[in-house]
């Protein structure tokens, strides 16, 4: 692995774990509306809780590919997929290097595979 890629998996799991305190992390309207038992306030924090958790556990696959920067998992029988993308610090152009924390937003969405 080389410097450039291992810096790039460290950040992305930083980012995954929530360590990150410039990582964006979005859950799409769809997939909260699968994980949660019901309509209720609780039920949507309950769902964000248990797939933060999953996401965080997660363990990759050679076929996830080496960055760390996607996944497929399934949370209380969905399949829910996960990304990271690299974007400036303004969130409006791609990372110039996404290996330099200074350079780049990391934003983590967790969505149905139906949402990619």
């Amino acid at each position: 692995m080389t410097d450039q890629l291992s810096r790039i998996v460290n950040l992305n799991d930083r980012c995954r774990l929530g360590l990150d305190r410039n990582a964006r992390i979005l859950i799409t309207a769809s997939c909260l509306a699968a994980l949660a038992t019901d309509n209720g306030t609780a039920a949507g924090i309950l769902a964000q809780a248990a797939v933060m958790a999953a996401v965080r556990r997660y363990v990759f696959r050679p076929e996830d590919g080496a960055e760390h920067n996607r996944g497929e998992l399934v949370v209380r029988a969905q399949i829910v997929r996960f990304k990271i993308d690299y974007y400036d610090p303004s969130l409006e152009w791609g990372s110039e290097d996404p290996a330099d924390a200074t350079l780049t937003t990391r934003v983590m969405t967790i969505m149905l595979p139906e949402d990619d």
